[in-house]
Order: structure tokens, then C-alpha cells, then sequence
């Protein structure tokens, strides 16, 4: 039964995103903070870190084209993106010990690197006319707060089921 977690995980993060989405922005002394929930892309990074990249790369596939379909009008943007940052994870984990602080660190980076490919590819076809500094200052900055919050939260949780699932697998393979 454990098997369908990580899918199962997947899916219940696809679907609370927009819900926190809905929290954005926030206004203090008439200034505008967007926070971007990016729950989904945390945890298959946690998958590609713990798990397989493979695995998290189809499940980034899968839940990206999804993303786009739903979400945005450009079809294979996510579906690019996501799979990508959890092959870049992958081959990072290589080299670096698999610790839970790593694997925070290098989910916080790559969260900040997928919405800085994001907002270059918006303002390269011109959808977004937001000057750099004001992203950061307005966007990134408060995303990656609001994200670190969240991973700080439930990062645990999703190393410990993932490496039930792991267990799980070595042990049908005996």
C-alpha cells in the first residue's frame, strides 16, 4: 500500500498550491509581496534526493504537464522545468552526502533557480515588464520564505516516507 504514497503525496500537493496561492500577495505599508507556493517542486526534489531521479523526473513530467494544462496557456513550460530540476538534483546528490540539511539546502536553491528561469523566460516573451530588483525584493524573496517555512514543516516527513517507501522496495526485491 505504501507504494502509492509518493504518487498519492504528489497529488495532494498539486491540488493545495493553488489553495495557497490564494494567500497572495500580501500588502504591508503598501507594498505588494507575492508568495508562490512551490510545494510539489520541493517534494520531487526530495524524491530525486532520496529516492530515484527517474521516479521524481516521470512524476515532474507527469504533474508539470498537468500544471500546464490547468494552469498556464504555455504548454511544456512546467513539463520542462520540472523534470529538469529534479535531473539537476539527481546528479548534484552524487557528490554531496544524502543529510536532511543538504537535502534542504539544495531544495531551497533549486526552488529559487526554477523561479529565476521562470521569470527570465516571462520576460523574454513579455509577459512580465517586472524589473529584476522588484522581484526579488517583491516575489522571490518572500516565495522562498513562505517555501522554506513550509519545507522546515514537513521536509522530515517527506524524507521519512520516502525512505519507507525505499525500505519498502528493497525489501519485495529479496
Amino acid at each position: 500500500m505504501i507504494r502509492y504514497i509518493l504518487p498519492l503525496i504528489a497529488l495532494v500537493l498539486f491540488f493545495l498550491e493553488p489553495v495557497f496561492g490564494l494567500f497572495s500577495p500580501l500588502q504591508f505599508d503598501g507594498d505588494y509581496y507575492y508568495i508562490v507556493p512551490r510545494f510539489l517542486l520541493m517534494f520531487l526534489i526530495f524524491v530525486s534526493v532520496y529516492y530515484d531521479a527517474k521516479h521524481a523526473m516521470f512524476y515532474g513530467l507527469f504533474f508539470g504537464l498537468l500544471y500546464d494544462v490547468f494552469f498556464i496557456d504555455i504548454i511544456g513550460l512546467y513539463s520542462f522545468l520540472y523534470p529538469m530540476m529534479c535531473l539537476i538534483a539527481g546528479y548534484i546528490v552524487k557528490s554531496v552526502h544524502r543529510n536532511l540539511f543538504v537535502a534542504t539546502l539544495l531544495t531551497l536553491v533549486l526552488t529559487a533557480l526554477f523561479e529565476f528561469v521562470l521569470y527570465l523566460f516571462f520576460s523574454f516573451i513579455s509577459l512580465v515588464s517586472m524589473p529584476v530588483d522588484i522581484f526579488l525584493t517583491s516575489r522571490l524573496l518572500p516565495t522562498m520564505v513562505a517555501n522554506s517555512l513550509f519545507l522546515v514543516m514537513l521536509g522530515w516527513a517527506f524524507r521519512s516516507v520516502i525512505m519507507a517507501r525505499l525500505i519498502e522496495k528493497d525489501n519485495s526485491k529479496v
